[in-house]
């Protein structure tokens, strides 16, 4: 007879569904508890208290971009654990220069660019504009290096006094674009390439025909190539008191020099007047002390790291009902659909556009366009909410960064006005369309294709076919039509006829300073420039400036929020100051990779591209 208790085996599970029910409310309680502490924590976490005579120490380390290509979370990881992600936000880095040129408690600017690995002499020169903002409030700024790249350099030349370490180098060597070809491997792959293109200096497809640049690329090359030299040369000479003939002279007479100087490269810098110091990190950091004030516990110089300082003076203040210069970013290849960060999509960035277009508090636009092109589709979507936007009575204004070429320029053209540092490049009107067919390829392999069709272009698109010249020239009238389309909506946009514009387009790439010539861009200037210009022309004047992204979610936001806190990095805090023993990569336009994964097979692919980039 049941005395009605479960039996051994029912108590026994019953048990261990208790335990696992008991460990698993422990545990998720224990997780809500430490999140929110960490929640609290940064919401009442108090900015750290910054000394008298503290110097802001400016590192970048990675790759200067317009805005992040990573994913939120990955960069709270990784500043939770102390890595700093390999990118950099010029916003940011300009926010907290101009910030610490107000700041009383920021006595100098300590400026490391070695880690600085991709940056265009246009980005560099709006951060060159910010360091010169700052001392002309009287303060200093000191450049430390254990070796540069003349990108590197063209940054730290901007310095009251740069110190050298004596093993380390200045490498300047000029300004140079090239590129692999392929013509050979595609033949001996038996790959049909067909090109489409109008103008003679459209060479963004020629690695693909040629083994060899064309005499037309090699002449436009070479054009804006020394466009951007001489822009550099006038720059560097002017913050260091050279003749520019003087510091071309040196990189041509190199051997002999540095053969003289017993191969001692850091000493041939300093002859030449390129540095002003030689000095180890150990002497650069007592004369840094020298300078200001020592922190015990860091055991060098009082100082505080801009990442650091940039979490204490965010960009963007809460709340602020003023109304708005919004700025969209379009940064990288332009391409269709929704695209991330790091890339203009023709529907997101479109979207971006018409969001600020739509918001009440927003009564200007800047575009800020930092692109070698992409999709001629995709370009002519963002383009046309630009025409839209200025319809609705919101004054637009272009900020070209250091390259806005072909699809770059369409989606520019119809601003109000066009900004370009001296160093952009621009340009580049024109485009190309390609087709490839592998027959043969196919056939090495023992595949053949035939069959039938209802018509004559039944399946003309089909890669495993040979192209038909029929095809051929229905893709070329597209290509016609597409560049008859830009150079005349350049033409009206610009208050030009279609054949001034064809004189000085045809695929032919341009520095800043030479489209400002040409009429292609109206002023020179940087961002802030852009900016206010724009704020002028809808006639504001107490504003903000506002970027108008994808926002994040609660949980991005959190994330970023809790690995920006200092009062939790605190523990990982270490003196800016080490020693580096990375051999330095040079610091250039990257060539876009990847043009053709956009490319769907069987169909026609058209293109606004500029593949122009600086090596």
């Amino acid at each position: 007879m049941s005395d009605g208790k479960p039996g051994f085996i029912r108590r026994f599970f019953g048990g261990i569904w208790a335990a696992v029910n008991f460990t698993r409310r422990l545990v998720l309680n224990a997780i809500f508890v430490i999140l929110l502490v960490l929640f609290l924590s940064v919401l009442f976490a108090k900015a750290p208290l910054l000394a008298p005579r503290t110097a802001l120490v400016i590192d970048p380390k990675g790759e200067i971009v317009e805005q992040y290509r990573s994913d939120p979370e990955s960069r709270a990881l990784s500043g939770f654990l102390g890595d700093e992600v390999k990118e950099v936000q010029l916003r940011d880095l300009l926010h907290v220069i101009d910030t610490a040129a107000k700041d009383t408690n920021i006595e100098r600017i300590v400026l490391i660019p070695d880690e600085l690995t991709g940056a265009g002499l246009a980005t560099l020169t709006e951060i060159g504009a910010a360091l010169e903002r700052f001392r002309a409030t009287g303060k200093e700024v000191i450049a430390l290096s254990n070796g540069m790249t003349q990108m590197q350099y063209f940054l730290a030349a901007h310095a009251d006094q740069v110190l050298l370490h004596p093993d380390g180098a200045v490498l300047l060597q000029g300004f140079g674009s090239y590129r692999s070809y392929y013509k050979d491997l595609i033949d001996k792959l038996a790959i049909d390439v067909h090109l489409f293109r109008v103008g003679e200096f459209k060479s963004a497809a020629e690695p693909y025909i040629l083994n060899g640049a064309s005499s037309e690329a090699r002449e436009a090359d070479l054009y804006w190539l020394n466009g951007l030299w001489q822009t550099w040369l006038s720059e560097v000479g002017q913050r260091r008191k050279l003749e520019p003939k003087a510091i071309q002279n040196g990189i041509e007479t190199l051997p002999e020099t540095l053969k003289a100087a017993q191969g001692d490269l850091a000493k041939l810098a300093l002859t030449s007047n390129l540095v002003d110091q030689l000095a180890t990190r150990d002497q650069a950091r007592e004369v840094l002390i020298a300078k200001g004030e020592k922190d015990a516990e860091l055991h060098s110089f009082r100082q505080i790291g801009w990442r650091a300082y940039l979490n204490s003076h965010p960009l963007e203040a809460i709340g602020d009902m003023r109304p708005a210069v919004a700025i969209v970013v379009a940064e990288g290849e332009i391409v269709g659909g929704e695209q991330r960060a790091g890339t203009v999509g023709g529907d997101s960035t479109a979207d971006l556009i018409r969001t600020a277009r739509e918001d009440d508090k927003v009564k200007a636009l800047v575009l800020r366009v930092n692109s070698p092109g992409g999709e001629v589709f995709a370009s002519e979507q963002i383009r046309r909410e630009i025409e839209l936007t200025k319809t609705a009575g919101k004054p637009v204004v272009v900020s070209m960064g250091d390259v806005a070429a072909s699809g770059g320029y369409w989606i520019s053209m119809n601003a109000d006005e066009i900004y370009a540092q001296p160093g952009t490049i621009t340009g580049s009107i024109g485009i190309f369309g390609m087709f490839v067919n592998v027959p043969e390829t196919l056939a090495k392999v023992g595949v053949h294709t035939d069959g039938v069709g209802t018509t004559s272009f039944a399946g003309a698109f089909d890669v495993r076919r040979p192209l038909d010249p029929a095809v051929g020239t229905v893709i070329q009238s597209v290509i016609d039509k597409g560049y008859r389309d830009f150079i005349g909506r350049v033409a009206a946009a610009r208050g030009k006829q279609p054949n001034e514009i064809d004189q000085i387009a045809r695929g032919r790439v341009w520095s800043g300073r030479q489209a400002l010539e040409r009429g292609l861009v109206d002023k020179l200037g940087g961002l802030d420039a852009a900016v206010a210009s724009a704020a002028e022309r809808a006639k504001l004047g107490d504003y903000q400036q506002r970027y108008v992204e994808k926002p994040l979610n609660a949980f991005e936001q959190f994330m970023l929020g809790f690995s920006g806190n200092a009062a939790l990095q605190a523990i990982g805090r270490i003196d800016m100051l080490r020693p580096e023993n990375a051999l330095l990569r040079d610091a250039d336009l990257r060539r876009p990779l990847k043009l053709l994964d956009n490319v769907t097979a069987g169909k026609p692919a058209v293109f606004a591209y500029c593949f122009c980039d600086l090596r």
